[in-house]
């Protein structure tokens, strides 16, 4: 429908160019390049804290999150002191559902009100089991009561604290956002409903000392508006540092050999160059079936084979029953290949007419939203795999927005 809007308008293509995601000469190169980054070790499949959507039922990378501000509680919750009958320490958060699965409760260590209690352990109301009372920066000082609960599988800070004290990762929320077995006896509930019923359960254990009113950011689904589930899930990651390093080279030096990328208005060079200074690994697998599948099988031995051409039998025990992964690829996977992947290159092919006449290309014309999700990943990806900057000049403009500055009305979810 687009195509035939923009030919009705008489805008200049070449259609006899027109390409599509899924088309096999682009196929091929998607797999290519999976294959190439997993031989460089810059490609991996690991369990990982991720961003998961309960509704569409799948991992989503950071940029597919948006950040809605709501008006919610802060809910201080009284911990007893396991050796001590008669103390407690004072929790203050966002997410009363989620202390199921606390493994520590955490201070400031340059809080001098909890130096008396480093290195002792807490009981876990409901759960009643002792955690650890540990000291990290994740604690603020200034925020609630300077004491925080740590759990590491449902929270992307807490699950960074539970590494670097060795934290056990205890999973109590399943993939529809419900409460799991580990939950005892809130098992089966929806998240929501189940923080009604241990808020009204802490109060008659007079363990609730007081509730807030708080505003808090929330993650929700950039494509539902569903609110996002931390949770610790195996999916397959790109390692970015190494390839953002080469991005920001092109961009601040103008005699890098790939070439030179400009962009207009200068703003958007900052912009590009903080999101690159500070990148994360990236989570490509998607359980979404709409993209290319994911070239890697699996053995009942135990061995996994990622490879350019479908394996007929496993290269550890010759079994020929391999069983294919099941997640897709992230669609701006393969988007970030477009500007050669279009003009034939395939990795076996890597020089074509049209590779030689229009890459790189002269400008790239785009909206701001899409400077990370694609703009940044064309010119890594174009920089590592052609070794040429995929455009000169990146020119950003603005968006139409309606009277609420959105760019579009959607339903939000819950």
């Amino acid at each position: 429908m687009i195509k035939r809007q923009m030919m009705r308008l008489g805008t200049s293509c070449d259609w006899s160019r027109e390409r599509f995601t899924l088309d096999p000469g682009l196929s091929r190169a998607v797999r290519e390049v999976f294959v190439s980054l997993y031989e460089k070790k810059l490609l991996y499949r690991g369990s990982y804290i991720i961003q998961w959507c309960p509704r569409c039922q799948t991992a989503l990378s950071d940029l597919e999150v948006n950040h809605d501000q709501r008006n919610g509680s802060l809910w201080h919750i009284r911990y007893p002191i396991a050796d001590a009958p008669g103390e407690y320490v004072v929790v203050a958060t966002t997410r009363p559902e989620t202390m199921l699965g606390d493994t520590a409760v955490a201070v400031n260590p340059k809080d001098e009100r909890y130096f008396k209690y480093h290195g002792r352990k807490v009981i876990l109301p409901l759960a009643n089991r002792e955690i650890p009372f540990i000291t990290d920066e994740l604690a603020n000082v200034e925020f609630g009561t300077g004491v925080v609960k740590v759990t590491p599988a449902h929270d992307v800070n807490d699950y960074e604290c539970g590494l670097r004290h060795n934290l056990p990762q205890i999973d109590v929320i399943d993939t529809q956002a419900r409460m799991n077995e580990k939950a005892g006896a809130y098992q089966r509930l929806d998240r929501n409903e189940a923080r009604k019923r241990i808020v009204a359960d802490l109060e008659a254990l007079g363990l609730l000392e007081k509730i807030e009113p708080h505003q808090l950011s929330v993650g929700v689904c950039q494509r539902c508006a569903t609110m996002l589930e931390p949770r610790i899930s195996t999916q397959w990651f790109v390692r970015v540092a190494p390839l953002a390093k080469r991005a920001i080279d092109v961009v601040e030096n103008p005699k890098d050999p790939a070439g030179y990328i400009t962009f207009t208005p200068d703003h958007a060079k900052n912009d590009y160059l903080r999101w690159m200074e500070n990148i994360h690994d990236w989570c490509v697998s998607r359980q979404l079936w709409w993209g290319h599948r994911i070239p890697a099988w699996y053995c009942s031995c135990g061995e996994m084979v990622v490879a350019r051409q479908d394996p007929q039998s496993c290269p550890k025990c010759g079994s020929h029953t391999l069983t294919q992964d099941e997640d897709v690829l992230d669609t701006w996977f393969s988007s970030a290949l477009w500007p050669f992947s279009t003009m034939g290159w395939t990795g076996e092919v890597t020089d074509t007419p049209d590779l030689r006449a229009f890459y790189p290309t002269s400008l790239m014309i785009t909206g701001f939203d899409i400077l990370f999700f694609w703009v940044a990943r064309m010119v890594m990806m174009g920089v590592e795999f052609t070794g040429k900057v995929p455009f000169r000049e990146t020119y950003i403009h603005a968006l139409v927005r309606d009277a609420d500055r959105q760019r579009c009305r959607r339903p939000r979810a819950t």
